[in-house]
């Protein structure tokens, strides 16, 4: 999936001659947390966040700080066309809550951490009626099939399937399922030498 399906399209900019108290208040009317700065020509500035701009408020009524003092100039950015895997990637590993989208330099969206968690949750039906079984899959070929095929043959219609490895070692798959009763795939799962973490009507 690319970015440019899940982003901010056409997000609320503010110019860089604003004032810190009117970023704020921009922020505060929108309930947004980042901010791009534009130029007077729509030229991409740099970003703002809202607790950069909250620490800067007291400095700024004593000085004179400004928004080109706190955005940040050189914000890491993501293109419209990169996966969305790249943004979240870059999210996790510096600890930011979004970042502006760009393309050919000019600003075209922002993407969010909060946008990124809405999509995973969406593909992983979490908020919509759904059941759950988690089984640890071996690294024999055609053990992932098997266990495909037995929860398919008790009549169970997967959504999807996701895996994560532990630190054991072991492979667990996560099988979203249509709400249905998860006891008799657990027990033939388990009757057919899968180990079942656990299953969630």
């Amino acid at each position: 999936m690319k970015i440019n399906a899940l982003m901010i399209h056409d997000p609320i900019t503010i110019g860089a001659t604003a004032s810190i108290g009117e970023a704020i208040e921009l922020m505060k009317i929108n309930s947004i947390r980042h901010l791009p700065v534009v130029s007077a020509t729509s030229d991409f500035e740099g970003f703002l966040t809202l607790s950069d701009l909250k620490q800067g408020l007291i400095p700024s009524m004593l000085g004179d700080l400004t928004l080109q003092d706190l955005m940040i100039k050189d914000p890491i950015t993501v293109s419209p066309d990169d996966d969305i895997e790249t943004a979240a990637e870059l999210i996790y590993k510096h600890k930011i809550g979004g970042m502006p989208v760009l393309k050919d330099g000019q600003l075209v969206g922002i993407i969010t951490a909060t946008d990124i968690l809405r999509t995973f949750i969406d593909m992983m039906g979490i908020l919509s009626s759904t059941s759950r079984i988690d089984v640890v899959i071996g690294n024999k070929s055609g053990d992932l099939k098997k266990a495909l095929q037995i929860i398919n043959d008790m009549g169970a219609e997967i959504i999807n399937v996701g895996q994560v490895a532990q630190q054991t070692g072991k492979r667990i798959y996560y099988f979203r399922l249509e709400a249905c009763k998860t006891g008799p795939i657990k027990k033939e799962l388990e009757k057919q030498g899968f180990e079942v973490q656990a299953a969630m009507d």
